[in-house]
């Protein structure tokens, strides 16, 4: 299915945002997410069914100052 990611299309296989992410490349590091525009905490992310056109956001904490 088709999704748009941080505003650059793509194409994914799976359903589910957890294994999507996984899928991604985003495996063990600590990010934020949205579908839609709305947050969605990572307790939650294995409740979430992705659908053909959803846009998802993904926002890892950067350290520095």
């Amino acid at each position: 299915m088709k999704i748009t990611l941080n505003g650059v299309e793509r194409e994914i296989a799976e359903s589910r945002l957890d294994q999507a992410l996984q899928e991604l490349g985003y495996r063990d590091g600590t990010i934020a997410t949205a579908v839609n525009g709305l947050f969605i905490p990572k307790t939650q992310r294995l409740e979430i069914v992705l659908s053909e056109g959803d846009r998802v956001e993904v926002v890892a904490p950067m350290q520095g100052g």
